[in-house]
């Protein structure tokens, strides 16, 4: 029997949907056609079908599990499935083919052997047939005559697979005209760094997104096993350098990473992630509370970027579409088939586990068993600093490095962990001695004055060439800390607000054994101390429209916030709107690295109340510098059993209601890295969600100054724990300019109008 091949049904559903738009009507109604059923990993689609026409999906047993309409490009999917076999689609009554949905098990070596990659744009087929684009750059200046290469992978929905360099892109960006045809800046690792610095480098475009076929599932297992066949099928090119990759990428790519590989592909090497979080539900819902700034920013372009080119979609997949690119026109038959991404969120405030257990890196780390160099900001506007968390998910793994920073989303790549990432590749990927790298001494300065407008100090790519071997190199390497904090980023030897930390501290893990929670009374006059005051209580009027809603105005991505000394706009706390809390003045330097908490005994008029609490610095100048923030919807007050004194740990799950009269209520409050120096003062502020963070919003109802919260003060009331280093000393002076610390605001303190 005659088989109409799906991408002719495709053109064939694509012509009757444009014969639907201008009117015009078949003499006759053609017969349904079934399509083409395939099985992914716990889902089934199907391409090819008749637009408009009823669908059912039967299991072995003949039972539907699933029902709907062909959408107008004939395709259909169902997910949350049972692996298994005998699945069929029936359109309109018409039974289709047979076919099985898959479990996690790896497909045959053959199925990865068998394709061939060549420089430039290729299509990786994968174990279900879609296939994801994928863009190969080699080292500048070489052919495949020259490998094998040392080759890392970057895997990311941006707009990943785009042919063009990223730094014209870059470039004409400034312009205000980038190049559709160009990576987002966001891919500067791997789509312009790796190879300019001697690795071979393929940039992956995940399943919904750009040219890549399927329908995108915000890391569902579809899109995480995907990792896994491109590490296998990358691997197994002759020009890759021991059958081995790594992975690279910041944010997007960063994420990706840990469920790549917590599924451990044999071929995988080792893994640098790069400003990541440590759950989608924690940047989501802070302290459970809809992140209505960058999370619904983020949610929203990604859905937009799932729309089916050419007419929607990322800005190179129209370009390759009009170009003739058919693989890429292809792969848009099932963006109809993307789920509503808000609406995903909308549905599951409370964090249902099914939903986010496996789309969180938390739930992978334990299973990466590959070295890991881990690096990110503890003031990240983007995806948060509570990617923190994570920390402690690999312990059972011995070679894993961490590498944190006080600043912005960027400042995970700034100079000092630049080099050591330089070194990790080379080690850990390459598997030599990291050679000397002009080209990243000279590459690194300039993306850094491209793309945050900063000063830096230079990459040092040399610091163990002169190893004699490279298990030496790797020996010298594993020696530093696990855990290394750098301080006062932005105060360093590239001037006020350049990319440099004057001091780090090592630490064998995190959180730290050295760590002495220290805890601070609230007390009347708007006391901090660490004796507790009498028993007393304190009414303020929590407004979220009291203050901005941000420091900058900026919601998504923005390289605003990277620059040196950002236009912030911190306001102070006005009226009965917030209370704070501020320490006498400290006789020594308190070193903290760790997370927070903030215990109230807290009692309302309403219900649920939400409430931010935040840390900062008071100078001896008069100057307050912002240090971190945390958030509690009162309703999701019950921490669980791992909770400790430092982290107030919760499942937000059984929101229940404020009941009369007083309740413990803890705030989680975001890691610190931060040295209070003698002569300063720490104050803990609270007030409604809002005006603290550059680009995180809060989905707060309005109070109108109407709701009054009541917190309890002095001995058995409310009390600040902070995560002390016992017995460390600054490694710096004071940073002499309050706003150049990166990632902090800074403005003139103003005490609150309860004195603190």
């Amino acid at each position: 029997m005659f088989t109409v091949p799906p991408r002719r049904r495709l053109i064939i559903a694509l012509f009757a949907l444009a014969l639907t738009a201008l009117g015009t009507t078949p003499a006759a109604q053609a017969a349904p056609d079934a399509g083409t059923g395939h099985g992914s990993v716990t889902a089934a689609y199907l391409r090819g079908a008749t637009p408009g026409a009823s669908v059912e999906l039967l299991d072995a047993a003949e039972r539907i599990v699933g029902r709907g309409s062909i959408d107008q490009l004939g395709s259909f999917l169902v997910r949350e499935l049972p692996p298994g076999e005998d699945y069929r689609f029936q359109v309109d009554g018409l039974r289709g083919n047979s076919f099985r949905v898959l479990d996690t098990a790896a497909p045959p070596q053959s199925h990865y052997a068998d394709q061939r990659l060549r420089p430039g744009m290729n299509y990786l087929r994968m174990r279900d047939d879609i296939t994801l684009a994928a863009f190969v750059r080699l080292p500048a200046g070489k052919t495949l005559a020259d490998g094998p290469f040392p080759t890392v992978i970057e895997y990311s929905g941006y707009q990943t697979a785009a042919p063009n360099p990223l730094v014209v892109g870059a470039a004409t960006g400034l312009a205000k005209a980038r190049d559709p045809l160009a990576p987002a800046n966001g891919l500067v690792l791997g789509a312009e760094l790796a190879p300019d610095i001697g690795f071979a480098s393929v940039s992956v475009q995940m399943r919904g997104s750009g040219c890549s076929g399927g329908a995108y599932d915000l890391f569902d297992y579809p899109t995480v096993y995907d990792g896994y066949d491109t590490v296998e099928t990358v691997a197994a090119q002759p020009w890759v350098a021991g059958h081995k990759v790594g992975l690279v990428g910041i944010s997007y790519s960063g994420i990706s990473q840990i469920a790549v590989a917590g599924t451990e592909p044999p071929s995988l090497a080792a893994i640098a992630p790069m400003s990541l979080t440590d759950d989608l539900h924690s940047t989501g819902f802070p302290g459970g509370i809809f992140n209505t700034g960058f999370a619904d920013t983020w949610l929203t372009e990604r859905q937009s970027d799932a729309a089916p080119g050419p007419s929607g979609g990322q800005p190179y997949v129209r370009q390759l579409i009009q170009r003739g690119d058919q693989d890429c026109a292809a792969n848009q038959s099932l963006r109809l088939q993307t789920p509503s991404l808000r609406q995903l969120v909308a549905d599951n405030p409370d964090r249902t586990p099914a939903v986010f257990d496996h789309r969180s890196p938390a739930t992978w780390a334990p299973k990466v068993r590959v070295p890991v160099l881990l690096t990110g900001a503890l003031q990240d506007e983007q995806v948060g600093p509570q990617w923190t968390r994570i920390i402690d998910e690999f312990d059972a793994n011995p070679d894993v490095w961490v590498r944190l920073i006080n600043g912005a989303h960027f400042d995970s790549l700034g100079p000092q962990i630049l080099s050591q990432w330089w070194e990790f590749l080379n080690i850990f990927v390459a598997e030599r001695v990291p050679p000397p790298s002009p080209a990243l001494e000279a590459l690194s300065t300039v993306m850094y004055a491209a793309i945050t407008r900063s000063p830096a100090i230079r990459v040092d790519s040399a610091r163990l060439s002169n190893t004699p071997s490279v298990q030496a190199a790797e020996a010298a390497f594993a020696a530093r800390p696990r855990v290394e904090v750098f301080y006062d980023n932005g105060a360093g030897a590239a001037g006020a607000g350049g990319l440099a930390a004057p001091w780090s501290l090592g630490l064998n893990e995190w959180p730290s054994a050295r760590i002495a929670p220290t805890t601070w009374h609230l007390g009347g006059g708007g006391s901090l101390s660490t004796a507790p005051g009498p028993s007393e209580s304190l009414a303020f009027r929590p407004d979220p429209t009291a203050r901005p809603a941000g420091t900058l105005d900026v919601v998504g991505p923005s390289d605003l916030p990277w620059q040196p000394i950002p236009p912030y706009n911190w306001a102070p706390l006005p009226g009965q709107a917030g209370v704070g809390f501020t320490s006498p003045v400290l006789d020594h330097d308190i070193v903290t690295a760790g997370p927070a908490s903030l215990d109230l005994q807290l009692a309302s008029t309403a219900p649920v109340t939400d409430l931010q609490a935040t840390i900062s610095e008071v100078r001896p100048d008069g100057q307050e510098s912002y240090v971190a923030t945390g958030y509690l919807r009162s309703s999701y007050r019950a921490v669980d059993a791992n909770a400790t004194a430092l982290q107030p740990l919760r499942s937000y799950r059984n929101p229940t209601d404020l009941p009369p009269g007083f309740s413990e209520a803890r705030i989680s409050i975001d890691p610190l890295a931060h040295a209070f120096r003698a002569g300063s003062r720490i104050r803990v502020t609270l007030t409604a969600p809002g005006g603290d963070r550059t680009s995180w919003r809060f989905d707060t109802p309005a109070t109108d100054g109407l709701v009054v919260d009541t917190i309890g003060l002095g001995a058995g009331g409310s009390s600040l724990v902070l995560p002390v280093i016992a017995s460390a000393v600054a490694g710096a002076p004071r940073p002499a300019v309050c706003a150049g610390l990166r990632g902090a605001p800074c403005r003139t303190y103003q005490p609150a109008f309860n004195g603190g």
